[in-house]
């Protein structure tokens, strides 16, 4: 694969730091939500019982995207650091940059 030299890997780089750090603050907060969850054994309504696994499940999902959006953003950082970062790893190619723009943990042109 070729390595790139037309993009600002600075810009991207700064992008893909600001979404981590978003991605794990998000994870945090999910995490001490769940946590708080898994405490509350006071409950006696059937019903509030009911409500409390239906947002847990909930969070489980957004939890599990999260972690999988971060390990995409770390997968990118990575990239950079081995100068493919921008190569689509299907073909080899060269993804646009309006991709990229719109997604900078982009893999592939399509």
């Amino acid at each position: 694969m070729k390595k790139r030299d037309d993009l600002d890997l600075d810009s991207f780089e700064k992008k893909l730091i600001s979404e981590k750090d978003r991605v794990q603050k998000g994870i945090e907060i999910l995490r001490d939500e769940l946590n708080v969850l898994m405490i509350e054994d006071e409950i006696d309504d059937t019903e509030d019982m009911a409500e409390l696994q239906i947002q847990n499940t909930k969070d489980q999902r957004i939890l599990a995207h999260l972690k999988l959006e971060l390990a995409e953003i770390d997968d990118a950082l990575m990239r950079m650091k081995s100068g493919t970062y921008g190569v689509c790893e299907t073909t080899g190619r060269e993804i646009p940059l309006d991709r990229l723009n719109a997604n900078p943990t982009a893999r592939t042109i399509a």
